[in-house]
């Protein structure tokens, strides 16, 4: 890493251990409570480009056995040299080889069924897929949740992902114990889908 770069570079948690500590247990309670609407702890120094809360979390949890995948805008920009920096990750050539998957607001989707699914035997072995989104809601749902960890159905509404996100979700529904997890992030936010977790249109099942 040149001198040029190094010399651009923002820190990142203002206490590693308390800020580690701090994301982790929001991602857990985002997996714990899908579709509950969490607000991110940015203790933390951040780069120019992609989203505070998405960056907050992936900086929480990536290290350097970690690879990840990053979508266009993201691949070369000062989020890859600060992500790299910080946290020792290694990057994958293509979406399917990466633990970990930071998709920009704007970019493609990666095809969920073609990121790593784990196994039977290893579902810990698949992939977990962050995609940044313009805004989440849960006063004027579109979606109604169901599974583990929701009492009844979580209203839910989602502004930013691909038109075909429902259904490529209920393909990775169906694939349990197999499929990726998501998490769904905005500046300061963030929301969990474990693929445990039921998608349904709110105005009909």
């Amino acid at each position: 890493m040149s001198t040029a770069v190094l010399n651009h570079l923002v820190a990142g948690f203002d206490h590693e251990a308390y800020g580690s500590q701090a994301v982790f247990r929001t991602a857990l309670n985002a997996l714990s409570h899908p579709g509950r609407i969490e607000n991110m702890p940015l203790n933390m120094a951040l780069p120019q480009q992609g989203q505070a809360a998405a960056a907050a979390l992936l900086l929480g949890l990536v290290d350097s056995d970690t690879t990840v995948w990053l979508s266009p805008q993201l691949a070369g920009s000062d989020a890859a040299t600060w992500l790299r920096f910080h946290t020792g990750c290694a990057w994958a050539c293509a979406p399917g080889e990466a633990q970990f998957l930071w998709v920009a607001q704007g970019d493609a989707l990666p095809d969920l069924q073609h990121l790593r699914q784990g196994t039977d035997a290893y579902p810990d072995q698949s992939a977990t897929c962050v995609i940044e989104v313009h805004s989440l809601r849960s006063d004027t749902p579109s979606w109604l949740l169901q599974g583990p960890g929701i009492l009844d159905m979580c209203p839910l509404q989602v502004q930013g992902l691909p038109l075909d996100f429902p259904a490529q979700w209920s393909r990775n529904h169906t694939s349990f114990p197999c499929g990726v997890d998501v998490f769904l992030t905005t500046a300061t936010q963030m929301v969990g889908l474990p693929r445990t977790t039921r998608l349904m249109n709110s105005e009909k099942d």
